[in-house]
C-alpha cells in the first residue's frame, strides 16, 4: 500500500489497517499553474516520473521557463518530503507485487498518473488506484494506465475533492509521520 503524500497517507493507513497490509509513503508533487497554483498542469514523482498536461500548459500560455521554474521548486519540496517521511529507510521492493496507490481524492488525475507511471517502472504485478472521490472522466483516464481503479464516490457534478468531506483540512507533515508510525 502506497499513500500519496500528504493526504493519501491517512486514508491509506485506514485501508492498510483493514487489509492488514504495510503502508509506505509515495511522494508526488502537483505542478501548479503559476497564476493559479491549485490548478495542475502536471505532476512529478519521487523517482523522476513527470506528467505534463499539454492542454493546460498551452491553453494558459505557460512558458517553458515558467514550467521549468515550477518543476524546480516542486522538486526541492519533493526531496524535502521524501527525506522527512522516509528518513534512511529504503523504499519497499515492488517487483511482482500488487501495489495499491491511495490518495485522499483525485481531481485532475495528474499526481496519480505520475504515481502510476513511476510505480510501473518497479515491475509490480498489478497497480490499483484507490481514492474516496474523483470525477468519472479521471476514473476512465486512469483505467487506461492502472490495472484497476476504485473510487468510492463519483459525483455527477464533480467540483472539488473537498465536496465529499466534512473536514478537508491540509494534512500536515506531523500527521503523515504519525500515520506512517502507526502502521
Amino acid at each position: 500500500m502506497l499513500g500519496l503524500a500528504r493526504g493519501g497517507v491517512p486514508v491509506g493507513a485506514e485501508i492498510a489497517a483493514v487489509l492488514r497490509a504495510p503502508l509506505e509513503v509515495f511522494v508526488v508533487r502537483k505542478l501548479g499553474v503559476p497564476q493559479w497554483p491549485e490548478l495542475a498542469m502536471g505532476a512529478i514523482a519521487c523517482d523522476g516520473a513527470v506528467v505534463i498536461n499539454e492542454h493546460v500548459v498551452h491553453s494558459l500560455n505557460v512558458s517553458t521557463a515558467q514550467l521549468l521554474a515550477v518543476m524546480d521548486a516542486e522538486t526541492v519540496e519533493l526531496a524535502r518530503r521524501e527525506a522527512l517521511y522516509r528518513g534512511d529507510r529504503p523504499r519497499r521492493e515492488l517487483t511482482a507485487k500488487t501495489v495499491i496507490l491511495v490518495d485522499d481524492g483525485i481531481a485532475t488525475g495528474s499526481t496519480m498518473l505520475a504515481a502510476v507511471r513511476a510505480v510501473r517502472r518497479s515491475g509490480p504485478r498489478r497497480v490499483i488506484v484507490a481514492a474516496p472521490v474523483g470525477p468519472r472522466a479521471v476514473l476512465e483516464a486512469l483505467a487506461d494506465e492502472a490495472d484497476d481503479v476504485v473510487i468510492a464516490v463519483v459525483p455527477e457534478r464533480f467540483e472539488a475533492v473537498g465536496q465529499a468531506f466534512v473536514d478537508f483540512h491540509q494534512v500536515s507533515d506531523d500527521e503523515v509521520q504519525i500515520a506512517l508510525a502507526g502502521t
